[in-house]
């Protein structure tokens, strides 16, 4: 039977702040859209139920809570009714990837009217059970892979230290040259007038701080825009092995390698691509600008912004970047290489 999900769950608010739950020793938790915050004395739900992110950072993020436990007032109470079983709703919920609904400006919100009328098929309690245990398995599964997936990152970490050092400090002595000396290229494009609206299924890839992250490339919510769009976005035309750099907002600073599947592509303003001449490799810039020491050194300087988190051009063009030889830039990028064969035999 195919139901909406006011059909099957009633939403509730509560106002408790996190600073309510400061210092205090309760016996009951309270999560936030980070998880678990403390405890307090009393508690506002009896039954599992299904938490919400509504406000700011993490929005649309969703958890499965216990009996006897609150939220804070940035998250939203969605409590199953008598026709779904609480697991079953937090899956639905889950795969609705509510944060598509988000409006304002500066702290995005999302409401409950906005998600509602979200429809999907209601099944048996029977049917229902059978899918949670196949779902469960699946999210181990997962889990696993992930773990697998993260020690391949620490290994790539790890190898770049032993190679070269603290690119902060540089305590190996590299030679060292600043950023506008070693690229090309340092620029940020702009959104195409229309803004999201304008944007079509297919076409020339619109990239934003969204798709970039730190050493990786997040394919889910990749823009794209008409050719007559993109012609007027040449000055930002991304190339093969460009670097992409956010500079400006809560991912200032993360930064990775363009794949090149995503090509023909364009950037927006939130996003700097950096263009690597002859004496460095695309690869170990890249992995010099994610180590957690020069990751530290952007948001310092990011923070030192009047209002909100930037790296302008001027700070990008001057950062002091190590410089060892070629060969074992090549031999570090091979090396890389490597790993991402192992991390796509992971994900099949």
């Amino acid at each position: 039977m195919r139901v909406r999900l006011e059909d099957v769950c009633e939403k509730e608010s509560s106002k408790l702040k996190q600073s309510d739950v400061i210092d205090q020793n309760g016996l009951y938790p309270v999560y936030g859209a980070s998880g678990y915050l403390g405890d307090i004395n009393t508690y506002q739900q009896s039954n599992y139920y299904i938490a919400v992110v509504k406000d700011g950072a993490g929005i649309g993020r969703t958890m499965l809570l216990p009996p006897e436990s609150s939220i804070i007032g940035t998250m939203q109470y969605l409590i199953p009714k008598d026709n779904v079983l609480p697991e079953y709703l937090y899956y639905v919920v889950k795969a609705k990837h509510l944060e598509k609904y988000f409006s304002g400006a500066t702290i995005p919100h999302i409401y409950f009217k906005d998600y509602k009328n979200e429809q999907f098929d209601l099944v048996s309690f029977e049917e229902q059970r059978v899918i949670i245990n196949r779902l469960k398995k699946i999210e181990i599964i997962i889990d696993n892979l992930s773990k697998n997936l993260l020690l391949l990152d620490e290994l790539v970490r790890a190898r770049f230290v032993e190679m070269f050092g603290d690119p902060v400090t540089n305590d190996m002595l590299w030679n060292t040259d600043v950023l506008k000396d070693i690229c090309t290229k340092i620029g940020s494009g702009s959104t195409p007038r229309g803004g999201k609206e304008s944007y079509i299924d297919e076409g020339i890839s619109l990239i934003r701080s969204m798709n970039v992250h730190n050493a990786y490339f997040e394919y889910k919510d990749l823009a794209h825009i008409t050719l007559d769009q993109a012609e007027k976005l040449n000055n930002v035309m991304v190339e093969h092995d460009d670097l992409l750099f956010n500079i400006t907002g809560a991912s200032v600073a993360r930064c990775c390698v363009v794949p090149s599947d995503v090509l023909p592509a364009r950037v927006n303003q939130h996003v700097c691509i950096l263009r690597c001449r002859e004496k460095i490799n695309p690869i170990f810039l890249q992995e010099l600008l994610v180590n957690e020491n020069y990751q530290g050194k952007l948001l310092q300087i990011a923070k030192s912004g009047a209002t909100r988190e930037a790296i302008n051009k001027q700070q990008l063009e001057s950062l002091e970047i190590m410089l060892p030889p070629l060969e074992l830039q090549n031999q570090f990028a091979s090396f890389v290489e490597e790993i991402d064969k192992s991390q796509f035999v992971l994900h099949q």
